[in-house]
């Protein structure tokens, strides 16, 4: 190993390296530019959740995007009762919350920790800092948010069953 290469491996955060493996491994990032991925890694928050945990509540405002690198995350709806009724379990490479990026309403279900999980967050806030500095990386992000809705709504309408023709 050269000196040059020593010596950056010393000063390499292992925390950012695995952060950003992670990241670069997700379909909403695959095609930011390195000076643009540098950028995002530096806007995202991470936080470690405990088993139990609530990461946020239904009804809560949105204000982040959430990416799971490790764990795993419940996703639940409060039934007619007050109790929950789980909706799905997210794992790592899973994000949540996506729609606090593209308006501020309430949560539409709650989300919890099944066990330690670390996730990483994007901030409405920060994207819109994102948008003015590097408006590829805002318009990469939406894109693939777009086509996500767009094939949930797909797969939403298709379930659905017409209703019968009235007789008149």
């Amino acid at each position: 190993m050269g000196p040059l290469r020593s010596l950056k491996h010393w000063f390499i955060d292992p925390q950012f390296s695995r952060k950003k493996n992670f990241l670069r491994s997700l379909d909403i990032f695959k095609d930011l530019k390195e000076r643009e991925f540098g950028h995002l890694v530096q806007s995202l928050h991470s936080r470690t959740y405990r088993e139990g945990e609530v990461i946020f509540v239904e009804g809560d405002i949105g204000r982040a995007l959430f990416l799971l690198e490790s764990g795993s995350v419940s996703l639940a709806r409060s039934g007619p009762d007050g109790k929950p009724i789980p909706l799905y379990t997210l794992k790592p490479g899973d994000f949540f919350g996506e729609m606090a990026l593209l308006e501020s309403l309430p949560r539409s279900a709650s989300a919890a920790a099944l066990e330690p999980s670390r996730v990483h967050l994007l901030y409405r806030s920060k994207l819109d800092a994102l948008l003015q500095a590097e408006p590829r990386i805002g318009v990469t992000i939406m894109s693939h948010l777009a086509r996500l809705l767009s094939a949930r709504l797909r797969r939403v309408t298709s379930d659905l069953r017409p209703l019968p023709a009235k007789d008149d």
